[in-house]
């Protein structure tokens, strides 16, 4: 597909050629002076006091560390609290997972890096949050993450487009924040990045929240709904007497929102059930809908 030279497509393009360019040029001038020389492997087939470098290949990518600065506006935008379940794929030394923590939250981290899962669990126990959190050594195309309240992710296009299906599978209300790249074809609720002196690299930070599944058709009263889901937008007819009118909207997490020829939509998405109000020239009124296929 073609790519426009202004789209944010474009600019993850660019920004992700030029991060494996340096970050290759970076590992190859470590390895030529022996900075990156393994140690001996102890007897859990860790390397003794491995430290990993920023750039560092892995089996999906390179390794780079999120700034702390840009973990805590993750969980900031995420509204993190001690009930959530927190998971970040290719967790790398656990940061993320571990600030999640100390804020309360559990968590697990999934890292193909054994030296790096290891490295998390020594960190955790350093901060005194390795009761609430696990690592784990595997592939985060072959995890089950289904049990997220909030996803902390900070990948490249590549590997979120592989694992979007699995984000639409997620319960309704999942948050899921992403450091740097955003995850093609959603639309983010917020979309920030840290100013000032605080972040000199990889500073943004997006918002998504998993969507319900409306498409269908749906019967309210007198009114048919039939609804296309594209993600977070939805669109549609309304059938009424044999009139047909369009709907548009969007659908973040149960709240479902969309006009239709003057009338505004808005409720929460229970299973086959929509409750909320329409509203006709201010005034508004009870509506429910239920799905019938």
């Amino acid at each position: 597909m073609a790519l426009g030279f202004g789209s944010q497509a474009h600019r993850d393009a660019l920004m992700v050629a030029a991060l494996r360019f340096a970050l290759a040029a970076l590992w190859l001038a470590l390895g030529a002076c022996g900075a990156i020389a393994a140690e001996p492997s102890g007897p859990d087939g860790t390397v003794g006091d491995y430290q990993p470098v920023s750039g560092q290949p892995g089996k999906d990518g390179v390794w780079v560390p999120s700034p702390a600065e840009t973990v805590e506006k993750m969980l900031d935008l995420a509204k993190l609290g001690p009930k959530d379940f927190v998971v970040d794929l290719g967790s790398g030394d656990g940061r993320n997972i571990i600030l999640a923590a100390k804020r309360g939250a559990r968590g697990l981290g999934v890292e193909f890096n054994a030296d790096l899962v290891q490295l998390s669990r020594r960190n955790a126990e350093k901060e005194g949050v390795a009761h609430l959190v696990q690592f784990t050594q595997g592939d985060m195309f072959e995890t089950d993450f289904s049990r997220a309240t909030v996803l902390a992710l900070f990948l490249l296009p590549d590997n979120l487009r592989r694992l979007e299906p699995e984000f639409r599978r997620l319960a309704p209300g999942t948050r899921i924040v992403a450091n740097t790249f955003g995850i093609e074809g959603w639309l983010p609720e917020r979309d920030e990045s840290i100013g000032g002196n605080e972040c000199r690299a990889w500073c943004r930070v997006m918002l998504y929240t998993v969507p319900a599944q409306v498409a269908g058709r749906w019967k309210a009263g007198g009114s048919y709904f039939e609804i296309v889901q594209e993600v977070q937008r939805i669109s549609g007819v309304r059938t009424r007497a044999k009139a047909s009118m369009p709907i548009e909207g969007r659908i973040e997490g149960t709240r479902i929102r969309f006009t239709s020829e003057g009338l505004v939509y808005a409720g929460a998405v229970s299973g086959d059930t929509i409750r909320g109000t329409v509203e006709v020239r201010g005034h508004k009124r009870a509506w429910t809908a239920k799905r019938e296929g």
